[in-house]
């Protein structure tokens, strides 16, 4: 089964807990705080593997949760980190913020990393806490929670040259005659369903990678026919060869179908229409490709490089191949996102942004008033209750962010209750 494109889950590590503890030493007097700090939480790390060609296994595995920092321990000992979790992905994926739509990395070469979920700080033991006015503490911090998040993989084929065209017009049985693939050729519209890829190799010693992309139709950049889903691999190549059926033998124009194709690939994606493109007008030996490719040329100009052929006979192929790779010699790669020219002259853009809300207060139907803030919630979780003073100190947090007039603005009284995550609190004045 080939996957290219699957929604996943994954989450860094929670940091170790800080651990409250005190020195209980023979002849140290006033021993002091002892207690260590927590390990630092798993950050999730996708790295290209070059041996993987599609997302499958993604669709058996969509949860991806790092492990914990080891808690902090006495006599000052800090808790270990935790080991980094690898996850191995195909070359040319892609990897979004499924809620923003923001590119967090595109992988290509073997061996390339990222962090996509970064693991949480352990949190700070009791000796942290210690000052002059309150040297033996009794606070001690929970790890910091790791970063989760929804991330959608894109997979898109690293392929140099890419064929399109209509339905049977010969892409398979081009890529099958010039390379070592076995695409599924037979006479019916979509024969290929997924992506082929072959290496071309030319009489000189050249070699390219080459894709068989299912065939696209009208209408294909809005999801119509099977070609759409898999038009993003067209985004990596740097040269297209499109296939043309100049034999018209299904009763369509052979440059109504060159004119529907571009279009469709300028409607999908603009930037394609940057790509050099080179035309092999296929099925030559067919009794009407000649009167056709006469029409076809007189219409579409001299700027557009045309190559009969007959993936049948071979005639014409290997002339196509040298052009194809003379062309790839010439043309640069084209970056999915627009990459900064390095001019030497940096500039800085400074935009307005309102700031966000540190937190947010609602209603409940039951009259209680529900608390909610990123910021808030990660005090919440990196609080320990089970200590008086650490429940004394995410009061003063609270109040020194406002929370406490906040709720008296919104008519908060003695004795009304607060709700923070799933958790429940009396407002005490």
């Amino acid at each position: 089964m080939f996957v290219d494109q699957v929604k996943i889950y994954v989450k860094g590590g929670d940091g170790g807990n800080g651990m409250v503890a005190f020195r209980r030493e023979k002849y140290v007097p006033n021993g002091g705080p002892a207690g260590g700090d927590g390990g630092k939480g798993a950050d999730v790390i996708f790295e290209v593997e070059e041996g993987l060609r599609t997302l499958i296994d993604f669709r058996y595995q969509r949860h991806f949760k790092a492990p914990r920092g080891e808690h902090g321990m006495s006599k000052g000992q800090h808790g270990k980190n935790a080991t980094d979790m690898v996850v191995k992905v195909p070359p040319g994926t892609v990897v979004k913020d499924a809620d923003t739509g923001e590119i967090i990395a595109d992988l290509t070469e073997h061996g390339q990393r990222a962090v996509i979920a970064k693991g949480g700080r352990g949190g700070r033991g009791n000796i942290r806490f210690a000052t002059p006015a309150n040297p033996a503490p009794e606070i001690a911090e929970n790890g910091e929670p790791g970063q989760e998040r929804n991330v959608v993989l894109e997979l898109k084929l690293l392929a140099d040259v890419g064929l399109v065209g209509f339905p049977s017009v010969g892409k398979s049985t081009l890529l099958s005659i010039v390379s070592a693939a076995k695409p599924k050729i037979a006479e019916y519209h979509f024969t290929t369903i997924v992506p082929n890829l072959g290496v071309v190799e030319t009489d000189d010693g050249r070699s390219f990678v080459m894709a068989d992309l299912p065939g696209l139709i009208e209408g294909a950049h809005q999801g119509v026919g099977l070609g759409h889903q898999f038009l993003r691999h067209i985004e990596r190549t740097r040269v297209i060869v499109h296939v043309v059926d100049m034999s018209g033998i299904e009763g369509r124009d052979p440059y109504e179908d060159y004119v529907t194709i571009n279009n469709e690939l300028k409607e999908y994606n603009l930037r394609l229409t940057e790509r050099p493109q080179i035309v092999a007008a296929n099925k030559m030996d067919m009794p009407d490709a000649e009167e056709n490719l006469k029409k076809f040329k007189e219409k579409v100009g001299e700027d557009v490089q045309i190559f009969p052929i007959s993936s049948l006979t071979r005639e014409g192929v290997r002339e196509l191949l040298f052009a194809v790779a003379d062309k790839l010699e010439e043309t640069p790669e084209f970056p999915l996102e627009h990459a900064v020219e390095e001019t030497g002259v940096h500039r800085v853009l400074y935009k307005h942004e309102a700031p966000q809300d540190e937190f947010t207060i609602t209603r409940d139907p039951d009259g209680s008033f529900v608390v909610s803030g990123e910021k808030i919630e990660k005090l919440f979780k990196m609080t320990n209750f089970n200590r008086d003073e650490s429940v004394k100190r995410f009061a003063r947090q609270l109040r020194s962010l406002g929370v406490d007039d906040a709720l008296r603005k919104r008519g908060a009284q003695n004795g009304d209750t607060v709700k923070l995550l799933n958790f429940e609190f009396e407002f005490v004045e």
